[in-house]
């Protein structure tokens, strides 16, 4: 397998048509060795337009979110939340560590938290691999709540939610961002939520997916913008 091609493909065919242009995400795309972080039953298919399982069975690990999510939808995210040098990020599901490690080409720091025991040692050991050093690797559960590191410029979840969880959006800082995939199937919305004042947040719907479920996140919330 060219690994290379591949790389490319993948960037111009999946990823560019997607509204993906931004020449930082596109660097990092090409600098970010995907391949390094899927499983290994499944790096033939790194560059695939899919979601790749990162457990066995595939089918139970895709029903709990277990898995590294399509590239295009890692890339758009990435592009959407236009993270700086100088902010923390929070990323709600660990999974494979490649997104973190994109986050962390571009942030000062990224604390990612991730429900599953397993999934917290491959995550470490793919970033540890990769030479990325600030990135920190949690076991928690994030629909819990944040860590005490909060406030965060930019939080991101790895995952769809029924609801922009709103018990998230206090640890952010104003000015701060939260990434989040929210609805039901058959269409799901990227929802990018901007914090602007002490009690003041707005919301924009920018692009339609789907994507596998976070655990425990609530299906509903009294919250309301």
């Amino acid at each position: 397998m060219n690994l290379e091609q591949a790389r490319f493909n993948m960037i111009e065919q999946q990823i560019r048509p997607w509204s993906v242009s931004d020449p930082v995400v596109l660097k990092l795309l090409r600098q970010v060795r995907r391949e390094d972080f899927a499983p290994a039953a499944h790096k033939a298919l790194a560059f695939a337009d899919l979601e790749l399982p990162l457990r066995s069975p595939s089918e139970e690990a895709l029903r709990l979110g277990q898995c590294m999510l399509a590239p295009r939808i890692e890339a758009r995210m990435l592009q959407d939340l236009a993270v700086q040098p100088h902010e923390k990020v929070l990323e709600i599901g660990a999974g494979s560590g490649y997104m973190a490690a994109l986050l962390a080409q571009r942030a000062q720091r990224v604390i990612s938290l991730e429900i599953e025991p397993e999934l917290v040692k491959l995550a470490r050991e793919n970033l540890q691999k990769a030479g990325i050093r600030n990135v920190e690797v949690r076991q928690a559960d994030g629909a819990k709540g944040a860590p005490v590191e909060s406030p965060f410029d930019v939080i991101v979840l790895s995952g769809s939610v029924a609801e922009v969880p709103h018990h998230l959006l206090a640890h952010l800082k104003r000015g701060g961002r939260l990434m989040a995939i929210v609805g039901d199937a058959p269409v799901m919305r990227a929802t990018l939520v901007r914090r602007s004042g002490e009690a003041e947040f707005c919301s924009s719907e920018t692009w339609d997916t789907v994507v596998p479920r976070l655990l425990n996140f609530p299906a509903h919330s009294p919250f309301k913008f």
